[in-house]
């Protein structure tokens, strides 16, 4: 998810590596927060692969500054990241579809569509798969975990609504 981060906030204008993550950080805190030690290998894989490109400058305090921005291909890549098909991990599915609806905004109504489909049908998969756990007559869960498992069934439940609503603002806005 980092490089899709990456490229969506390079998307508005060229930055460097402290830039970069001050702005991920600004936008995307409450869904992830990444290192430095993640950002600056996924820079340098993305401008490998021609995603992005670089050009040093000095600042005015005389400091040399990196400056990256996204290329044709990074802007391509940022659409095929945002479409790619999410985790099957509810755990890291969460995560990730938070970021990819947030970046919702890079795709044409047609994609969205497309976008929103597979979340919602990703997500729809793991709220069944708790409430079969929940309605299990042999179950062996204790007080806790079924607690923890009621809280994750409304977090689907929840998250599917939003998903949803941004189903049908795409649909009255295309």
């Amino acid at each position: 998810m980092i490089e899709l981060l990456i490229l969506y906030v390079l998307l508005k204008r060229d930055f460097t590596m402290y830039a970069i993550q001050k702005h991920i950080d600004e936008n995307f805190a409450p869904f992830t927060k990444p290192s430095f030690g993640a950002i600056k290998p996924a820079l340098k894989r993305l401008e490998a692969n021609g995603f992005l490109t670089s050009r040093k400058m000095m600042s005015d305090g005389g400091k040399l500054s990196v400056f990256y921005s996204i290329s044709k291909q990074g802007k391509d890549e940022l659409k095929r990241l945002l479409l790619e098909d999410l985790s099957e991990n509810p755990v890291q599915f969460l995560s990730n579809a938070r970021i990819k609806l947030a970046c919702a905004e890079y795709l044409n109504p047609a994609e969205r569509e497309k976008m929103f489909f597979n979340i919602k049908s990703l997500a729809m998969q793991h709220k069944c798969a708790a409430e079969n756990m929940l309605d299990d007559e042999y179950n062996q869960y204790n007080f806790y975990q079924k607690i923890i498992l009621d809280n994750a069934l409304c977090e689907f439940k929840n998250f599917i609504a939003i998903v949803e609503g941004l189903e049908k603002d795409n649909a009255r806005n295309s």
